[in-house]
């Protein structure tokens, strides 16, 4: 559980360090269009604000995959989500973005949410689930690149949903094929479709994403994604890969769950950088 919520802090403030640098490589320029969209990047990434935001989600990462390899995916999953709050909270100390209310209560109901899971979680499940899992696995994730690469298509209405919801559905395929993966030996990699399914479905997520930040609304597009990639992945874990809790705290666990996704999202508003105004991709990768 210690991974996993070392992977939320990761994935939070690198989502701060990367809007910092995101808004100094945009001071006292201007122009649209993607010779602009290039040209802020280039000057972005060479801060090092920008380059530690990218040290730490390569850090998130890794311990994301030590989570997975642990825990449950429920428990995994609500702290990643979680990663909002630790944006929420960072940003109101270097960013000084204005928590309301409300939204410093969210971040309370995150905590407690988190802290009812690590009392009730047990250790990951020992199956290796059904084998047409793997290639459920890498047919979600191709179903999300295909979402991806259409995105553009996609009635106005509806669309930013649509694809957070995609983006979710892939993450949640990345969380899934670590589970799948049972050896790291090149041979059993390249035999293993939960590999493939974990390539394609985080490249896929990133796409989705990054589509429906761009064209529609962060808040209903996080808000979309941390459904996607918490709610679907739980439940394989529970009924294919044999995800238990402790003894006689089942509830406890599902109330924690719960109540850790609904504070995360109220606070889906930070699922971006706040209120920076280069074309900066997401660069969370969970």
């Amino acid at each position: 559980m210690v991974c996993a919520l070392g992977a939320a802090v990761c994935f939070g403030t690198a989502t701060v360090l990367q809007a910092m640098a995101a808004r100094a490589a945009d001071a006292g320029g201007g122009g649209e269009g993607t010779a602009f969209a290039v040209t802020l990047f280039l000057r972005a990434v060479r801060q090092w604000r920008y380059l530690a935001g990218l040290a730490l989600d390569g850090v998130g990462f890794l311990l994301q995959i030590a989570a997975l390899r642990s825990v449950p995916i429920y428990a995994v999953g609500a702290a990643l989500a979680s990663s909002l709050a630790v944006t929420a909270v960072v940003s109101a100390r270097l960013l000084r973005v204005r928590l309301s209310g409300s939204e410093w209560v969210a971040v309370g109901v995150v905590c407690a949410g988190m802290a009812l899971l690590g009392i009730a979680s047990g250790t990951e499940g020992d199956r290796g689930g059904p084998a047409a899992l793997k290639y459920a696995m890498l047919g979600t994730a191709l179903a999300v690149l295909a979402l991806a690469l259409l995105g553009g298509r996609l009635p106005d209405r509806g669309r930013a949903l649509a694809l957070g919801l995609g983006a979710g559905l892939g993450f949640g395929v990345v969380e899934v094929a670590v589970r799948l993966i049972d050896s790291l030996a090149l041979s059993a990699l390249l035999a293993n479709p939960a590999s493939y399914a974990l390539l394609v479905g985080g490249g896929a997520a990133f796409l989705s994403l990054t589509s429906a930040l761009q064209r529609g609304s962060v808040t209903t597009a996080t808000a979309g994604m941390v459904i996607g990639e918490t709610i679907g992945p739980a439940l394989v874990g529970v009924v294919w890969l044999g995800d238990r809790t402790r003894e006689g705290l089942a509830w406890v666990a599902v109330l924690g769950f719960a109540v850790a996704v609904a504070g995360a999202l109220a606070l889906a508003r930070f699922g971006e950088a706040p209120e920076h105004s280069a074309p900066q991709s997401p660069l969370r990768i969970p």
